[in-house]
């Protein structure tokens, strides 16, 4: 059964409370999130003005704030992720060539100006929003504060992605992946309708095919030939690491960066 909206942030709070500014809060697989940062960045330029949305403890956000001379600002509904991150951000000692803050916000009501921002970040929230209309509206909003011709880098995971994923494991012996019961994952039909008025879907990027591949599926089957010595979930371990510096092919990624240019 999946969880009500209340229960899901519960959990994140929990996630927030429990690890604090470790990468965990928001992810446990920090080459996946590497791979994530990664993609998004390839559409960030020096002299932008940015929103991160559903920016967790920061993790992400402070990547980018190393890497460009942008204006970012990161928001996120629960309390204690914008703590951690603030503190992620006193802490930081590697020098940031951006301007970086963080504020609580709802990607429901971004409390922000139409077209402001050069480049909108929304990570793995529209999945935490439960009924398809609120992921609608969600998309809406994101896309509301872009700018003319500017860009809207949505990831989150996909139902495609997870029945591809399931149906290479499937020929190999290997049960299924269950969608989490705090997410509801999208689908490539509301990522291309939701919005459609006020952005151009562009590209679809698959950036996660390979390390998925390599994690979720020869991977636990390496382990079970080997009587399960090794824990295939162990997001830490070097096998993991090589599969992440592999190129993507193919379309077996969970994960998924939809990459739109405001109208």
């Amino acid at each position: 059964m999946k969880f009500s909206d209340q229960q899901i942030r519960s959990f994140w709070r929990d996630q927030a409370q429990r690890f604090g500014d470790d990468h965990r809060a928001s992810w446990n697989d920090r080459h996946a999130i590497a791979l994530e940062i990664a993609e998004i960045s390839k559409w960030l330029r020096d002299g932008m003005r940015v929103i991160d949305v559903g920016c967790a403890n920061g993790f992400s956000t402070l990547s980018y704030a190393q890497q460009f001379r942008i204006d970012i600002k990161g928001v996120d509904y629960i309390p204690e992720m914008i703590a951690a991150a603030k503190d992620r951000l006193a802490a930081q000692s590697l020098p940031l060539a951006a301007t970086v803050a963080f504020a609580e916000g709802n990607i429901l009501d971004l409390q922000e100006p139409d077209g402001l921002y050069d480049a909108a970040i929304v990570t793995r929230v529209v999945i935490n929003l439960g009924q398809r209309e609120r992921q609608v509206a969600a998309l809406r909003e994101a896309a509301r504060v872009v700018r003319t011709g500017g860009r809207l880098l949505v990831s989150e995971a996909t139902q495609e992605g997870l029945r591809q994923l399931n149906a290479f494991r499937a020929e190999w012996g290997l049960g299924p992946i269950p969608e989490p019961q705090f997410n509801n994952y999208v689908d490539a039909e509301l990522m291309r309708t939701a919005a459609s008025d006020l952005v151009v879907l562009e590209e679809i990027s698959n950036f996660a095919s390979t390390y998925f591949v390599g994690t979720r599926v020869l991977k636990p089957l390496l382990a079970g030939l080997i009587g399960n010595k090794v824990d295939p979930s162990r997001p830490d371990m070097e096998w993991n690491r090589f599969f992440a510096t592999l190129p993507s092919g193919g379309d077996y990624g969970t994960q998924k960066l939809f990459v739109f240019r405001r109208k």
